[in-house]
Order: C-alpha cells, then sequence, then structure tokens
C-alpha cells in the first residue's frame, strides 16, 4: 500500500513510470479524482463541452472576417490538457455534436455580430448548426484533434513542465490547420453567407483564396491566440501546484 501510494504521488508530481518505453503519467483529471468511474469521466466530458460552449460566447467581431474571435481556442486547449487525449478528445466529439443537433452551443453567428462588436456570454446568442454549413466548423472540427494532441503529450508531463507552451502550440496549430482549410472551402466555391446577400469570397477581404484565407482566418487571431496560449500555459502549471500543496502524501520538491 505505501509502496502505491509513493508511485501515486510520483505520478501526480510528473514523474513518468520507467516499465515502459510509452510511459504515461496521470492527468490532472486523474489527479483531482484518482478513483473515478464511468459516471465520473463522462461528468467531466459533458461538463467541459459546456466549458467550451461558455467560452464560445465570449465573441468579438473583426472587420472583413466571417469567423469572430472567440474563447474557445484557450477553453479547448484547458480541456485536453485537464482530461487527457481520449476524454478530451471525446469532449471535444460531445460539444460538436450538441452545437449541431441539439443546442444553440457554438459562437454567436455573422449576422448577429452585424449587430453588436463584442457579445460576453449573455444574453445567450449560441448557433446551433451543422459545422457543414458554416465557415468557422473547420475550427470546430480541429478542436477534436487539439485537446487529443494536448492530452496526449499533458498523458507524458507535458504539462506541468517547461515544455507546456510547445505543447499549447500544438494544439492551437491543429485547429489552424483544419480550420483553415475548410474555410478556403468556403471562400472558394462562391457559398453564400447565411443573412447576408454576399458571398464569402466578396465579403472576405484579400486579393485570391489563399489570401483571403489568412485575412479571415488567420491574421486577425494571431494577437488574441497568442494571450489565450499564454493564459493556457498558466492555468495548467497553476492546477497542479493547487494538486500538490493540498495533497498531504505528496514528496517535498528536489
Amino acid at each position: 500500500m505505501i509502496y502505491l501510494r509513493q508511485v501515486q504521488s510520483k505520478l501526480i508530481r510528473g514523474y513518468p513510470m520507467q516499465a515502459s518505453s510509452t510511459a504515461r503519467t496521470i492527468t490532472l483529471a486523474d489527479a483531482v479524482f484518482p478513483r473515478s468511474g464511468l459516471l465520473v469521466d463522462a461528468a467531466l466530458v459533458v461538463g467541459f463541452a459546456f466549458f467550451t460552449a461558455v467560452f464560445a460566447q465570449i465573441a468579438i467581431r473583426f472587420p472583413g472576417t466571417t469567423v469572430p474571435i472567440t474563447g474557445q481556442t484557450l477553453a479547448v486547449l484547458v480541456t485536453g490538457g485537464a482530461l487527457g487525449s481520449r476524454r478530451g478528445a471525446l469532449s471535444m466529439v460531445v460539444y460538436m455534436l450538441l452545437g449541431m443537433f441539439l443546442l444553440p452551443l457554438f459562437a454567436p453567428s455573422t449576422s448577429l455580430l452585424q449587430k453588436e462588436t463584442i457579445h460576453f456570454i449573455l444574453p445567450w446568442a449560441g448557433t446551433q448548426r451543422p459545422v457543414w454549413e458554416l465557415s468557422s466548423g473547420g475550427y470546430i472540427v480541429g478542436f477534436i484533434l487539439a485537446a487529443y494532441l494536448v492530452g496526449l503529450l499533458a498523458e507524458r508531463g507535458w504539462d506541468r513542465s517547461a515544455r507546456v507552451s510547445l505543447a499549447m502550440v500544438i494544439g492551437s496549430a491543429a485547429i489552424y490547420l483544419v480550420g483553415l482549410l475548410v474555410l478556403a472551402w468556403f471562400i472558394a466555391s462562391g457559398a453564400t453567407i447565411p443573412g447576408l446577400d454576399l458571398t464569402y469570397y466578396d465579403y472576405i477581404v484579400g486579393n485570391n483564396v489563399l489570401d483571403k484565407t489568412l485575412r479571415g482566418g488567420l491574421y486577425p487571431f494571431i494577437g488574441g491566440d497568442a494571450l489565450k496560449l499564454l493564459l493556457a500555459t498558466m492555468v495548467l502549471p497553476g492546477a497542479w501546484k493547487l494538486v500538490r500543496r493540498f495533497r498531504d502524501d505528496s514528496p517535498p520538491d528536489k
């Protein structure tokens, strides 16, 4: 029993098991709920899906693009880091499916943001539509990949070391990879923006499809995402410090 508690303490502090070359450490959720079962896992998955939905309602309209600036990236990165690869990715799948078929969980629509530049959570103004009908749908799909990758790295201790910043950059890049590809398709296809009598090609500024894609889906978000990355790199290590502080059996720092 004493040996098992020592092993768990080492895992919580980020020391991997040496039994195999693909050693995995426990995640933040595992440290907070060390004896979690299916019900706890389900609650965490659904809870973080709604956590992301709340951050989707922190939206800022940026002129010349149909993709709003939101707090979702921060929520996604924290979700992956806290839950790990499988539960993190599953949480984003739940978020996507709920927003597509059951509840208005996605960011406010382009037509609504034409009326207000900044929307902060209330009154709730979420969107419920299939992701293939949203120019921001690729980013939502990218959330799944990002949560998985960040979670995978968190399971290897990156969320409690200096490498946490790199993990967040990798997760953010995954979101952009999928998001920009889908946005480029909307621009190139000549699709019309719902609620506006304009095509995506005509609405988004730029000289060609590539230029419009970068102007409409990347450049406006670099500054905000850098801030969200900074916050995410502070949240996870900070949470681990709290876990260590409140655990009586944690060994002292070396």
